[in-house]
């Protein structure tokens, strides 16, 4: 805790004043180009990863980076969704998956999260994930298969965000696009979904989506 206090302090006492500007401007309200779902990982900071500052990301963040389908549940996660979608407009969601999910990791061994019901409910909300590589991948073992859960748990997300109808309509009207994105830890580098299902580097992808 001291650290973080010492933290808040440094941030009170030397980069507020040096952006007061700024911070003034915030708190007229926000405008954010992007929504972003990723999990709750403590090594995954989207405004690092993306090099965005303040006001520049809507960031929801559970284990997983699960959306549940419309209907299944409602709360925090569905209503941040249509509150970006609708009061914010953003123009880009990213389901943002990472390397070494401990949340892939359970779902490819619930026997592993016996003792916690929380989150062996939320995950369900993967399973169509873990079903598509039991039953597509074979031959694959521990690092491959969890990368193609992990490939396909963010594939699931982006189809189940497609069933929120505030998403849908903006879908239906233009202006709002889908992006499926993984981070890999160790390498710094990010995979973004393209057709076919496929994951390919984010800077091809943007070249791939350029040129179309």
């Amino acid at each position: 805790m001291q650290k973080l206090v010492a933290g808040y302090l440094r941030f009170q006492n030397e980069v507020f004043p040096e952006q007061r500007e700024f911070f003034e401007a915030l708190s007229a309200g926000q405008s954010p180009d992007a929504l972003v779902i990723t999990c709750a990982d403590s090594r995954i900071d989207p405004g690092l990863l993306l090099q965005s500052g303040p006001g520049e990301l809507f960031v929801v963040r559970n284990v997983g980076n699960i959306v549940p389908p419309h209907g299944e549940f409602t709360g925090g996660i569905s209503s941040a969704i249509e509150y970006a979608v609708m009061a914010l407009q953003v123009r880009h969601i990213i389901v943002l998956g990472h390397s070494d999910c401990g949340a892939m990791k359970a779902l490819k061994d619930p026997d592993k999260i016996a003792h916690l019901p929380a989150v062996r409910t939320w995950l369900k909300h993967s399973e169509s994930a873990r079903h598509m590589v039991e039953h597509n991948y074979p031959g694959l073992e521990d690092d491959a298969w969890l990368r193609a859960l992990t490939e396909e748990n963010v594939i699931a997300q982006i189809e189940h965000l497609e069933t929120h109808p505030s998403v849908a309509a903006r879908l239906r009207k233009g202006g709002l696009q889908l992006h499926g994105w993984i981070y890999d830890i160790r390498r710094g580098g990010i995979s973004a979904l393209v057709e076919n299902h496929k994951f390919v580097p984010l800077a091809e992808a943007a070249a791939l989506q350029a040129a179309t």
